[in-house]
């Protein structure tokens, strides 16, 4: 085991300060500078290269510019934490969320805590919050252990895997736990385990050139079409049986899995979620709370493996007990940072609206660049190096470090995904010795809304403890 020097502590450092907010309907306008390539052109180079597009977009065009997306209207994307704030701290219904127009909503419907706007998304948030904190992060912590140590058995010395079907397969158990009450796997023959069998087959065909392709062809949808159809309807085929046998339970009142919560829930006039409002829900849990947390590990651990300092650091951080909790940690914030697998979030505003020295219209849509906030030199020396240490001793900034999003937006699940995390990362390296199958770093292939390591985070185990 190597030997490492105690890391210098590096901390984050400040952004120049750029207003930003809403403004008086009476102020000039002034459009940020546009990428000049053709809509088409562009399409297709942010969904295959985000990373190499967008960093050239602000090399090129500076902090503010604005692109041509699958929305049929400019977009203006925004990488400076005063921006980012202004758009997190606004009321509600000044900044509603851009996930109502997103590729998304063909997918989990219009219902869901993610794609509605206004007082139904809060009420719903408020609704579903306890579910994701406290006493319920506890509950699960030994299931995650459970099911990790159940995944590495199965792996052997020498193997070369893919990491992120096999992260998924640990978060897709948990987050079905969580939400449907169910031990471990669902058992065959069940309405869950036909479940978590559609969304491990949609989950791994999304990636191919069709999928990508359908992708466009539902831009700005509100019901699914072509392909993607048949992929909603097996989803429907899937979480429809699920809902009718609970409804059908003796124990549902008794129940506490967060999909009797939703049965048990009413609205403002009293009145229980549809079937449709509850797929929606359910669907919404269920694709955004595995796969995120899943491809986040995935995307750590390729850093990890190509960053023999970082790996050290963690390894004998673990190993020895000292100062493990901080270094694990760390490892995730980093990796966070470094690879959000959500790289773009955005709004609507509603008012005139001032980012730095340009002002956006009332109606425009706006998106913070997660990825070039994260890689800002002013607030991370270095930015494109795999540092854990430069978390060490220091917290990320509300508005500098932003993988969950923020505001009354931010994402429902980020304590448990940070749990997961923690748990998984750990176990990992406390069983294992890994080793990056070559030494390019895989690009990022974007599907949907998510980035995703190119080959799956491949990694061959050269040592089991």
């Amino acid at each position: 085991m190597a030997t490492v020097a105690p890391p210098v502590i590096e901390l984050v450092g400040e952004a120049s300060p750029s207003p930003a907010g809403p403004v008086d309907a009476t102020e000039p306008l002034r459009p940020a500078p546009a990428v000049t390539l053709p809509r088409y052109a562009q399409l297709l180079r942010f969904n295959q290269r985000q990373i190499e597009f967008v960093f050239r977009a602000r090399r090129e065009l500076g902090e503010v510019f604005t692109m041509r997306s699958i929305l049929d209207e400019p977009i203006t994307v925004t990488s400076h934490p005063d921006h980012v704030r202004s758009l997190f701290t606004a009321k509600p219904e000044l900044v509603p969320s851009l996930t109502a127009e997103s590729p998304l909503r063909p997918i989990v419907g219009a219902n869901s805590v993610l794609t509605a706007n206004g007082p139904r998304h809060l009420r719903q948030r408020k609704l579903l919050l306890p579910s994701f904190h406290g006493e319920s992060i506890a509950r699960y912590t030994e299931m995650i252990e459970a099911a990790t140590h159940r995944e590495i058995d199965r792996w052997e010395v020498g193997e070369t895997l893919q990491l992120a079907p096999r992260m998924q397969a640990i978060t897709l158990d948990v987050i079905m736990s969580g939400i449907f009450g169910v031990d471990g796997k669902p058992a065959p023959g069940t309405p869950e385990h036909r479940l978590r069998e559609t969304v491990k087959f949609l989950a791994k065909a999304s990636t191919s050139f069709v999928a990508q392709f359908g992708e466009v062809l539902n831009a700005g949808q509100e019901e699914a079409r072509g392909l993607l159809r048949r992929g909603v309807k097996a989803l429907d085929d899937a979480t429809y049986p699920i809902i009718e046998a609970r409804r059908r339970a003796a124990d549902l009142d008794e129940r506490t899995d967060i999909m009797s919560l939703l049965m048990r829930a009413t609205d403002e006039d009293g009145e229980l979620l549809t079937d449709k409002e509850l797929r929606d829900e359910l669907l919404t849990l269920v694709l955004a709370g595995f796969e995120t947390t899943a491809n986040s590990l995935s995307w750590t651990w390729e850093r990890l493996l190509r960053a023999p300092d970082a790996y050290d650091l963690l390894r004998d951080a673990v190993r020895s007990g000292e100062r493990a909790d901080e270094v694990v940690e760390a490892t995730i914030t980093e990796g966070m940072r470094a690879r959000p697998v959500i790289p773009m979030i955005g709004r609507r505003v509603t008012v005139p609206w001032r980012l730095g020295d340009y002002v956006v219209p009332a109606g425009s849509p706006v998106s913070m660049s997660i990825l070039l906030v994260h890689h800002r030199e002013d607030l991370y020396p270095e930015p494109f190096a795999f540092r854990p240490e430069r978390w060490l001793g220091h917290k990320p900034g509300t508005y500098e470090w932003i993988p969950f999003g923020g505001g009354t937006r931010r994402c429902l699940g980020a304590a448990l995904a940070m749990a997961e995390q923690r748990v998984v990362l750990r176990t990992m390296v406390e069983r294992l010795d890994l080793e990056a199958d070559r030494p390019e770093p895989e690009h990022a292939q974007h599907r949907n809304v998510t980035m995703i390591p190119s080959r799956g985070a491949r990694a061959v185990i050269r040592a089991r403890r």
